[in-house]
């Protein structure tokens, strides 16, 4: 049985928070099964999830059980951008699904990540080890993985509180006459397509991307922006660029229409990924290129 006593910065937290903010789990959601089993305690009682904490409370929890990963290590290249013993970050090509799932149960990041790594965090789920965050199947760019747990729960907690900062470049349908705005609308699953999500104003969770113009396109229809997301929903740029009438180009799932100048995917690029560092606690800042055919259909406009 492990013992904390909450100091000042946690007072006030829910128990669940303070067992996410202590990085002993990765996510508060991954705590439900420790309250729910009776493994953790307030001042010697059993304590639930909502329970309010004050400084010099007595928080007692068992180690959470080490989960085994048992999945392929494949050799598949990477694009390594940094890396050290607790991080390592990823220029990630167009294709290469992050981690296994439904239809993709080998041949990912997490596949290559084992091959070039044995040692990752056990992350929030046994398929995902060391991933902290996703970008989409086509969607190229950056993104950073955990080598222990330590790092996993420092990251997560930055995603969580929105401190880990990503920005995209896109190519999108039509010319945005706005220099900058600003998308709040809640992205939930779509009620006619499950592959899909989309704007749901009643039950959608809270969705917030920033856009920036950087060049317009009259002739051929398009304008280059760059995004930064607040959020971290499942599609959020490609569900909010159509929302407001600009879809990405070459987007296969969203817009219509849009796929004359891209065929082979989203023209959507992680380009810019700051975080703080789970060990040196001091900002860091990664850039990664435009991939080629990104950079020759920019060329080709007029």
């Amino acid at each position: 049985m492990q013992k904390v006593i909450i100091e000042s910065d946690l007072q006030g937290k829910r128990a669940d928070e303070a067992l996410f903010a202590l990085g002993i789990v990765p996510s508060r959601s991954k705590t439900k099964p420790f309250f729910k089993q009776g493994k953790v305690f307030l001042n010697g009682k059993t304590c639930k999830p909502h329970d309010w904490l004050k400084e010099g409370d007595v928080l007692e929890y068992e180690t959470p059980e080490v989960q085994e990963i048992d999945l392929p290590a494949q050799d598949i290249p990477l694009d390594i951008v940094f890396e050290d013993d607790d991080v390592i970050v990823i220029n990630k090509p167009a294709g290469l699904v992050v981690h296994p799932g439904n239809g993709h149960e080998d041949q990912t990041l997490v596949n290559a990540l084992l091959y070039h790594n044995e040692s990752l965090s056990a992350g929030s789920d046994p398929k995902r080890p060391g991933i902290v965050h996703r970008i989409d199947k086509d969607t190229t760019g950056l993104l950073v993985c955990a080598k222990n747990d330590a790092a996993f729960s420092f990251l997560a907690a930055q995603l969580s509180d929105h401190t880990m900062h990503r920005e995209y470049l896109a190519l999108v349908k039509g010319i945005i006459l706005e220099d900058d705005g600003k998308i709040d609308a809640p992205i939930g699953r779509s009620k006619k397509n499950p592959t899909k999500n989309a704007i749901d104003l009643k039950t959608g969770k809270e969705s917030v991307t920033y856009f920036h113009v950087l060049k317009r396109f009259p002739k051929d229809d398009v304008t280059l922006i760059s995004c930064r997301l607040l959020t971290g929903r499942t599609h959020q740029i490609r569900v909010h660029m159509e929302y407001i009438g600009h879809p990405v180009i070459g987007d296969p799932l969203y817009g219509e229409g849009n796929r004359k100048i891209a065929k082979g995917g989203q023209l959507l690029h992680a380009f810019r990924l700051t975080f703080i560092h789970p060990k040196t606690k001091k900002e860091v800042s990664f850039e990664a290129p435009l991939p080629d055919q990104f950079e020759k259909i920019l060329e080709s406009l007029s």
